[in-house]
Order: structure tokens, then C-alpha cells, then sequence
């Protein structure tokens, strides 16, 4: 059977370091995706809540963080039912900002559980799609 991996890449027109800040800066993920309570950095536990609910909705360790290269942590939500997935970002400096590249393994596979992969897709695709947003947005506005 195939492994169940979600794989997403996107262009920002910014510098590493000021996409990593999106990645690993709990006020900077609570605009895109969900608020830690603490910085994502190299073995820590983390939780991240929902910005409006205040519910927590997944939770995990931060396996790797190379600052301005890599962020891997693991990742589970309670749909998973105790599942531990990993989610691993890397980001490369190209000509006039970054490719970010999100690859997330370890999905549950087979039928029964293709409901949750489309969400996660789905999910990926919508946050990061914020994350962009505000990133050109905060360039706009610098220029």
C-alpha cells in the first residue's frame, strides 16, 4: 500500500528568516494557522489552540528547528484518535524571496481514513493560503 503523505510547496516574497518567524512565532501562527503557547523550537512539547475558540486542537514535539532551513515536529489531532503524524517544513531561498515546502508523512491510510487526509489537505491548503496572504500583505505595505 502507498504511504499517505500530504505534500505542498508555495513561492513568498520575503526572506527565510521572516517566513520562519511564521512558522516557529506564536503570534505569527495564530494569523495563519493556530496559537502555541510558546515558540516552536528543537525538542519542545507544544500545544496549539484555536484563535477564537481557545480550544486545543493538536499538539506534539518539535523534532528539528534549523532556524531558516527546517522545522519538523510531530502533529496529532484528536480525529486521529492517538495517531502521530510529522509534519516537516523547509524553506530555500530563491531569487526574490522563499519556496516553502510543507510535507506531512505518517498519515493513516485506507479507505476508512481518506475522509481525514482530504480535510488535512484541505486544511494545509487554507492555511497556507493566509499565511501568504499576510506575508505579501506586510510587504505591500513596507513598499
Amino acid at each position: 500500500m502507498p504511504d499517505t503523505t500530504i505534500r505542498k510547496s508555495i513561492y513568498l516574497k520575503a526572506p527565510k528568516e521572516t517566513v520562519w518567524t511564521y512558522l516557529t512565532d506564536p503570534d505569527k501562527l495564530a494569523i495563519w494557522f493556530h496559537k502555541p503557547q510558546v515558540p516552536l523550537e528543537a525538542g519542545s512539547d507544544y500545544e496549539m489552540y484555536g484563535t477564537e475558540s481557545g480550544n486545543r486542537l493538536l499538539w506534539g514535539t518539535v523534532i528539528a528547528a534549523r532556524p531558516f532551513d527546517t522545522l519538523e515536529y510531530t502533529f496529532t489531532i484528536g480525529p486521529m484518535d492517538g495517531a502521530v503524524t510529522t509534519v516537516r517544513w523547509t524553506l530555500e531561498e530563491v531569487p526574490g524571496g522563499t519556496r516553502l515546502s510543507l510535507e506531512h508523512t505518517g498519515l493513516p491510510q485506507g479507505a476508512e481514513a481518506f475522509g481525514l487526509t482530504l480535510a488535512l489537505c484541505k486544511g494545509w491548503d487554507d492555511h497556507i493560503a493566509r499565511m501568504r496572504a499576510d506575508i505579501h500583505e506586510a510587504d505591500k505595505a513596507a513598499a
